[in-house]
């Protein structure tokens, strides 16, 4: 009973720290770049989130797996982040054959986005931080969940900041990336409001 408690309250620790502290995006600024390119639109940002959160639960829990019963088992540690990146990469076209084969509808909205995903550093991020913090097979899943969850409101809450400031009456200088960076940047110090709520 006193594990479970202990357990259930690590997973929901890392839960808000994944969506408010210690966003992937946020605090850490990885995969920046799908983060500007694809926060034009909610809808788009929704799409991209929703790939990046199933890629990032797949991923966790098979890492977990190769890494605890392969690679430590063997001492093969030093293979870990290219056997991460085959890992991240599978993941992707499978998930991407299953929506092309059941959901050919969300396939075709979604199909620009399986390629950033792939060299999208915030997965490979994620599942290397699982190993460092030494996460049991529960917590890696859950981390990377909510690590996709915290990626996919930041993208949307971008994407309607962006939405905002193209209707807004903004100089000719800062109009495009510039006014980009600094809502991003604005956006970065708000979350900063929720540094120090967990240890």
């Amino acid at each position: 009973m006193v594990r479970r408690m202990e357990l259930m309250k690590s997973l929901f620790i890392i839960t808000i720290t994944n969506l408010f502290v210690n966003n992937i995006l946020m605090s850490k600024f990885l995969g920046c770049y799908s983060f500007f390119e694809n926060s034009k639109k909610i809808e788009t940002a929704f799409g991209m989130g929703f790939i990046i959160t199933v890629i990032m639960t797949l991923s966790c829990s098979i890492t977990w797996i190769v890494q605890k019963f392969i690679l430590n088992k063997f001492g093969i540690e030093y293979m870990q982040i290219m056997t991460f990146i085959l890992i991240i990469t599978a993941a992707v076209l499978f998930l991407k054959r299953i929506i092309r084969k059941f959901f050919y509808t969300l396939y075709q909205m979604l199909e620009y986005y399986f390629p950033l995903i792939v060299t999208n550093c915030a997965v490979l991020g994620v599942v290397i931080l699982n190993v460092n913090n030494q996460y049991s097979f529960i917590q890696s899943i859950v981390n990377g969940f909510t690590s996709g969850l915290g990626i996919t409101l930041s993208l949307v809450l971008f994407a309607g900041i962006c939405e905002r400031v193209e209707l807004a009456d903004v100089p000719k200088s800062f109009q495009g990336f510039p006014i980009a960076l600094i809502s991003a940047g604005l956006m970065a110090i708000s979350f900063l409001g929720f540094a120090g709520l967990f240890n």
